[in-house]
């Protein structure tokens, strides 16, 4: 028995560790974005300041642990045997959803996560005993901490609310007072500001965080709790004087101080929330083995453990060492940093960007509601009361060549500040929050009060926020259901499932986390920042590579979607359509770049004509992209419907057809797209007289037609962009022969003592003796 139960504190002490990591990487943006979005300072002092909130903030999570010893189940209703089955049925759940919710790409909590996966557990145990002995289903309820689950639910629940509504007022009232040219208000208000959020990072930190603090003495949280008002009005006034001080006399600007005091303090909170997420579990285990082994003789399935109720804190040590491996996921992991500089832009104010949410049709009720009570209201106050007010939310103009932060410093701090407090304060009272979600929430709202949110973005924005509420219910219902099979499954089976069942989930969790590929992502990071230069020789290169890409897949899309067709193949259809889906939204994306170039504009006029060049050539294959995904989609459906097939003439026309597209993949050349084109007025010819001979019907016949055009148009648009890509590749020779012959100009002019002109920018140079 000791043996398994050693094996099994082995293998939840390595999931916890991999689940940190895992944790760390994709929740470390809810503390770094505002710092990176803002450019506050350089992103190694961002990681250096929240790896020092992180590794104290741990220490300050002892008080939350008893979330996963008795926050949910009543500890004296289970034994030994039944905590340990729900302790690791919750650690198989929590692994395998989270990885799976991630991979679809669905909103998740891990808070949310753990705490309903907890209950799910303790009502499927709670089930099985009942059963076992034969006693009313009236009884599970005292297996059940209901009223502290009830308020851990409701909690999280409604901090979602919370942050959204405190974000928008907070940042609407601070936009008001300093606008965004708060370099010349925050001369005579900054140092109230400043101390504003310094004592209130401190109060709900320090002073609120400190009863969870596993070194804290209870002399001094007594002393803490007797002196608090006086406490508060010093720290203010010691903060007021010395930013004042800092803004009137040494003409400092106090924003970056208090976005990286605020950055310490969110990642100092969500440490001290959110580590019972993954480490939790591990813990309470632990301390239900040492209740076990300290009482000779006990009997696991009789024992009833109480004595976690007397467990009050957790050993510093082992909260230090989790605090050390976030600190080291931060510093080392590829994936965290690249969750970073992608997520800047979640309550970016800059247009054209792609939404990170799609459209839905509540958003745009919503949206269009709000149009019209908007103009109810304006119909209603003085114009003059709007011009007054929109005097104060006038953003300064953008120079030339210079890009847009996603939000200012005003907006990071206020973010910053306000989900630290947030968090910090349901910390104390042991409730666990989301540090997800409330981020989220308060970036939605204060980005909705700085008018980041337009009628361009507005129905994205909105969907956002639904799309996280609805994830919240999404995750609850499948954390409890899956959790609660898996402990009902492990209660029938007992040791050999849960060994399983473990040793499966640190495989899971391994593979998809340690050792996936992210070539893609790579090559999606470097075709980024060769278009985000917009020179001409960046769009060449990219050019080169996108179009024979984008090209292959097309044709072999085409190809694989007619023989799938003619074989009735409904399954291979799908997924050729689905296919086509991820090459329409991939082109897409690349197209959406000349956005930002033309944004950043400047260049020489050589790259503002390869700038045009790649429009025009990624507008073609973005149309023919979004035919392939129509003309497969139609005969899925086609097929789906078990429709007629294609007989005859029609049948032999469409083998000939895949046939010239997969052999044109090889060599693609204007020769061979005229024989193509020739074939196909050929077969639309010899079809129309067919139509009447052997009577076809509508359907089929718009079907056929419709995949002679689309044939037509790969053609017409691919032989296009393959002129355009030839002329720019032209372009970029004689451009980089001129650089090298005005190169060797200067070197000899040089060489002799010369002067060397410049009559033309784009000429090579002349020598002046």
């Amino acid at each position: 028995m000791e043996i398994f139960l050693y094996i099994v504190l082995a293998l939840l002490a390595a999931l916890a560790c991999c689940d940190l990591f895992v944790g760390v990487s994709n929740d470390a943006v809810n503390f770094l974005n505002s710092a990176v979005g803002s450019r506050t300072a350089p992103f190694w002092v961002i990681l250096a300041v929240a790896s020092a909130g992180v590794l104290l903030g741990a220490t300050f999570s002892s008080g939350m642990m008893e979330i996963a010893k008795t926050g949910v189940f009543v500890p004296e209703m289970l034994t030994f045997h039944d905590v340990m089955v729900i302790f690791c049925a919750v650690i198989v759940t929590d692994v395998l959803l989270l990885n799976t919710f991630n991979s679809l790409g669905l909103p998740t909590s891990t808070t949310v996560s753990i705490v309903f996966e907890l209950l799910g557990g303790t009502l499927a145990v709670a089930c099985w005993k009942i059963w076992s002995t034969g006693a009313p289903m009236t009884e599970i309820g005292q297996y059940v901490n209901s009223a502290k689950a009830l308020a851990m639910i409701m909690g999280i629940l409604v901090s979602v609310i919370v942050a959204f509504f405190s974000g928008l007022v907070v940042q609407y009232v601070l936009r008001l007072i300093f606008t965004f040219q708060y370099q010349r208000i925050y001369r005579w208000l900054g140092g109230i500001y400043g101390s504003v959020c310094l004592t209130a990072i401190l109060y709900f930190l320090v002073m609120k965080g400190a009863k969870g603090a596993s070194f804290m003495q209870p002399e001094w949280i007594d002393w803490i709790d007797a002196n608090t008002g006086a406490i508060l009005v010093f720290l203010f006034l010691f903060w007021f004087a010395v930013f004042q001080a800092a803004i009137s006399f040494l003409k400092l600007n106090i924003f970056p101080f208090i976005i990286l005091s605020g950055t310490f303090a969110l990642a100092f909170a969500f440490a001290g929330n959110d580590l019972v997420n993954f480490v939790g579990v591990p813990i309470a285990a632990l301390d239900s083995f040492n209740i076990f082994v300290a009482t000779p003789g006990a009997d696991p399935s009789t024992m009833t453990m109480g004595a976690l109720r007397e467990v009050k804190t957790t050993p510093t040590i082992l909260l230090a060492l989790s605090g050390i491996v976030m600190c080291l996921t931060l510093w080392f992991s590829k994936k965290a940093h690249r969750v970073i500089r992608t997520s800047v832009n979640l309550s970016s104010s800059s247009r054209g960007g792609k939404e990170q949410f799609g459209s839905s049709l509540p958003a745009r009720i919503m949206v269009r509601s709000s149009l019209r009570m908007n103009k109810v209201i304006h119909q209603i106050i003085p114009k003059s009361v709007f011009a007054a007010l929109d005097t104060r939310f006038v953003k300064p103009k953008v120079k030339p060549g210079e890009i847009e932060l996603p939000f200012d410093e005003l907006r990071a701090s206020v973010n910053l500040v306000l989900a630290a407090a947030l968090i910090a304060s349901a910390t104390s009272m042991k409730l666990p929050l989301s540090t997800t979600y409330v981020t989220f929430m308060v970036a939605m709202g204060s980005s909705l009060s700085d008018r980041a949110w337009d009628r361009e973005s507005a129905v994205y924005r909105i969907s956002g926020v639904l799309t996280v509420i609805s994830g919240w219910f999404l995750t609850a219902f499948s954390a409890a259901t899956a959790c609660g099979f898996v402990a009902s499954v492990m209660s029938l089976w007992e040791e050999p499932i849960i060994l399983v069942g473990m040793i499966t989930a640190l495989a899971v969790i391994i593979r998809t986390n340690f050792f996936s590929k992210d070539d893609d992502e790579k090559d999606q990071e470097e075709e980024t920042r060769r278009v985000d230069r917009g020179d001409q020789s960046s769009i060449c290169e990219l050019m080169t590579k996108s179009v024979g890409n984008y090209l292959d897949r097309t044709l072999t899309y085409f190809a694989e979607g007619l023989e799938a067709f003619l074989r009735e193949d409904h399954q291979e259809l799908a997924r050729v359509r689905d296919d086509s889906i991820v090459l329409m939204e991939e082109i897409s994306a690349r197209r959406s770049e000349y956005y930002s170039m033309a944004v950043q504009g400047g260049g020489r006029k050589r790259d503002r004509d390869a700038r045009n060049f790649y429009y025009r050539a990624f507008t073609n294959m973005k149309e023919v992209s979004h035919s392939l995904r129509d003309q497969m989609g139609v005969a899925d459906n086609y097929v789906a419907n078990s429709h007629s097939p294609f007989t005859g003439r029609m049948r032999d026309s469409i083998i000939l057809l895949a046939k010239e597209f997969q052999r044109l993949r090889t060599q693609f050349s204007p020769q061979d797209c005229t024989r193509i084109l020739g074939l196909i007025e050929e077969a639309q010819a010899n079809f129309l007289v067919q139509i009447g001979e052997e009577h076809i019907s509508l359907r089929k016949s718009e079907l056929y037609l419709g995949f002679l055009l689309f044939a037509r148009e790969v053609l017409n648009r691919f032989m296009m962009v393959k002129l355009l890509q030839t002329e720019l590749e032209t372009e970029t020779a004689k451009t980089a022969a001129e650089d090298a012959e005005r190169q060797r100009a200067v070197e000899a002019a040089l060489a002799e003592g010369k002067a060397v002109e410049f009559p033309k920018k784009d000429e090579p140079p002349t020598q002046k003796a």
